[in-house]
């Protein structure tokens, strides 16, 4: 399967819209803020990775066509684009990091030509996409080293293809395993309430050939229970100085369990999703969605009674202590984390 989850096509930005999946492959062009803003809050383009891209292509995509006097005015539309984009989901340390990056071009290039800046904001754009491609395959390339033959491994959510470029962290890690000759079983958590592991990870792992069988959320502790699942591998949105690590909501219920059952419970994700400056995951901020999302299927048919109460968290966080190891495209990340994350990362 060689598809691109988000890449500049066309004078546009070119995004699989996730929302459709599994029953349709379709493509959206982007051509303005308000519609990336919208596709980037109703998870049309989602993973913490491909945030990164759609950031900065997002940012290029705000100022492409602003006729600035000077660069104080073009400094301001750049940062009022940046706020615009980054006001579209809190969570994604990846996001922010591809706004980061493009602010920062524009100021260490802030006496050239505003037409040069530009140029150099679509090249930083292009760079962070190609990043990401090789990260995630650095990522594979360290994290099969933690597989075995006949592994059975549980996921949650979606952190292959669809939420990075176009090849995976947690997932990406199972694709290099079978691709150096190991026999892998996949058991894939439906991810309520939005359902990413049912219809896209099911749809990925089913298109590259690996063996994958899907539950509810509620199954995997039975699961382990039975000595089915040999490791758990999720992908990450935000990971603090401390290794403490937010991902999709139902995420910290499986290392938990892990722990119980002594079952390696591994992250995998690429350097830009560390945000050094948050010492705890306490300090995390989690994304909470409309109401919608659990009293409805897919917004069409009510599933529960009118005016029910919601809690719809979209994220949890994992304590450090309950996370194995850490797979990032600099290498693996164990304990003691502080000093071993500043260590790997900045080796």
């Amino acid at each position: 399967m060689n598809i691109k989850t988000i890449e500049w096509k066309n004078n546009r930005i070119k995004i699989i819209d996730q929302t459709k999946l599994p029953a349709k492959l379709e493509y959206l062009y982007i051509k303005d803020l308000k519609t990336l803003w919208r596709a980037i809050k109703a998870l049309k383009v989602r993973g913490a990775p491909a945030l990164g891209a759609a950031a900065a292509l997002g940012i290029y995509l705000g100022i492409k066509n602003f006729r600035a006097k000077n660069f104080g005015e073009f400094n301001r539309e750049l940062h009022k684009t940046a706020r615009y984009i980054a006001s579209s989901r809190p969570t994604a340390r990846n996001l922010f990091w591809g706004i980061e990056r493009m602010c920062s071009v524009a100021v260490r290039n802030k006496d050239k030509p505003l037409l040069a800046i530009k140029t150099l904001l679509f090249k930083e754009a292009q760079k962070i996409i190609e990043e990401d491609r090789l990260a995630c395959r650095r990522i594979g390339y360290y994290g099969a080293k933690l597989i075995k033959d006949k592994d059975t491994i549980l996921t949650i959510c979606n952190a292959g293809i669809l939420a990075t470029i176009d090849y995976g962290t947690a997932l990406g890690v199972i694709y290099k395993a079978k691709q150096g000759g190991k026999r892998l079983k996949v058991y894939a958590c439906e991810t309520r309430p939005l359902l990413q592991g049912a219809r896209l990870t099911a749809w990925e792992l089913k298109k590259k050939g690996i063996d994958v069988t899907l539950i509810c959320d509620n199954m995997a502790a039975t699961l382990m229970r039975k000595r089915k699942i040999n490791k758990v591998i999720a992908g990450a949105d935000r990971i603090a100085a401390n290794a403490d690590a937010a991902n999709k909501i139902g995420t910290y219920n499986l290392a938990v369990l892990c722990h119980y059952h002594k079952i390696p419970f591994y992250i995998a994700a690429p350097r830009s999703t560390f945000d050094l400056t948050i010492k705890t995951g306490r300090d995390i901020p989690i994304e909470e969605r409309k109401a919608g999302e659990v009293t409805e299927l897919f917004f069409k048919r009510p599933i529960t009674v009118k005016g029910v109460k919601v809690f719809n968290p979209a994220f949890d966080v994992t304590p450090h202590n309950l996370i194995t190891a850490i797979i990032t495209d600099k290498g693996i990340i164990r304990p003691p984390y502080r000093r071993n994350i500043a260590k790997i990362l900045n080796g």
